[in-house]
């Protein structure tokens, strides 16, 4: 049984986006916890930490987890990193749309953690509506047998918050792969728009893209989606980049011929390495909730970026014990802001996205990740 009681109770907060409701030291006491639970379960942790300069003392009194050494997250898609807890345990993947793929694992307090989380913040917006059925258009892959897309898996987990009217799944099985299923989503649309429940729609932003396009191509009438209905979208473009418009652009598009305010039109930022979830508030920033923090590194010495500044985007959470990605960095750029600069009402950091980090020609993110942390 693992026993990380200050984890426990920082995942557990009620408010996701209140800095006053923690604790004092409670952040610092749970990473803490989670670094010496990996350093003396995770093979090769303990080692990986001396590397960089620290040891299990340092961590009690560590309160900057900036100099936490974090592993790059593409260093995933070439091994497994494993505690004792995660044999044996969930496992998922990314999309592995440049050919590799991510693979993580979830023990069961890991899970619950990440998924106490999303809760909390659903419950937050007030989109945990058990009492309001919905029809669901997911965006995302049809569930087959021992499917790990972590994507598909997310898609499926966020039906709990309101009770299944209908689903229809954008990306169909062919029985050889997946195929995005255009009229078949069209057609559920316009179905959707003749009843009088919400319609929640989850799922990749490229294919609602292409949803609309084909709509306006063909001269399908605008619809009005019952009120309550919620777009709540994630995992980037992929293979789609050359698609890609900025987000108000497609919120715009949305309201116009789906008849959803952009207020109920929000994204998502999360990724099978780091399952912490980050969702826009409305006023379309990415906020950090209180069971995270996040920092933003540059990329030619790995120094941490003042506010305004852009750079890799580095995460640490206490909330995993299945492996020792408590202190990750992505591959993707951002910038971080204060909170008050928002002016949505919530105090917490808030980071700007600016899409991945290039590669130079022959040099794979993996190759470079490698050279970055080296091997644990």
């Amino acid at each position: 049984m693992i026993h990380l009681p200050n984890t426990d109770a920082l995942c557990a907060l009620a408010q996701p986006y209140e800095q006053d409701s923690v604790p004092p030291g409670l952040f610092d006491r749970a990473m803490a916890e989670v670094s010496l639970f990996h350093c003396h379960h995770t093979p090769g942790y303990e080692r990986w930490l001396n590397s960089h300069g620290l040891d299990e003392k340092a961590l009690d009194g560590l309160d900057d987890w900036s100099q936490l050494p974090p592993i790059f997250a593409n260093f995933f898609k070439q091994q497994l990193l494993l505690s004792p807890s995660g044999e044996g345990a969930l496992e998922l993947t990314s999309s592995g749309t440049s050919g590799q793929k991510s693979r993580m694992r979830y023990d069961a307090r890991s899970m619950a953690a990440a998924q106490g989380m999303v809760t909390r913040i659903f419950q937050h917006y007030g989109w945990d509506t058990p009492d309001t059925p919905c029809n669901y258009l997911l965006l995302s892959y049809e569930p087959e047998p021992d499917n790990r897309l972590g994507t598909s898996y997310t898609d499926q987990f966020l039906c709990r918050y309101a009770p299944v009217n209908q689903i229809v799944h954008g990306l169909r099985r062919t029985g050889t792969g997946h195929e995005f299923d255009q009229f078949g989503v069209i057609r559920a649309l316009q179905a959707f728009a003749e009843q009088q429940l919400p319609v929640r729609i989850f799922g990749f932003p490229a294919f609602l893209w292409q949803a609309l396009q084909r709509m306006q191509a063909t001269g399908i009438a605008p619809l009005s989606l019952p009120a309550g209905s919620l777009v709540f979208l994630g995992g980037g473009w992929k293979n789609h980049a050359a698609q890609e418009i900025p987000r108000t652009q497609l919120y715009e598009r949305i309201e116009r011929q789906l008849g959803i305010d952009p207020a109920r039109c929000r994204d998502g930022y999360g990724a099978v390495e780091h399952a912490v979830p980050y969702i826009e508030c409305a006023h379309h920033h990415f906020h950090v909730p209180v069971y995270s923090k996040v920092f933003v590194r540059n990329p030619s010495d790995f120094s941490v970026q003042p506010y305004g500044q852009p750079g890799l985007l580095g995460f640490v959470s206490p909330y995993i014990s299945s492996s020792p990605a408590h202190a990750v960095v992505m591959s993707d750029l951002a910038t971080l802001y204060p909170g008050a600069t928002c002016g949505c009402g919530l105090s917490s950091d808030w980071f700007q996205l600016h899409g991945r980090a290039g590669t130079s020609p022959g040099r794979s993110c993996a190759m470079a990740a490698a050279d970055l942390i080296g091997r644990v």
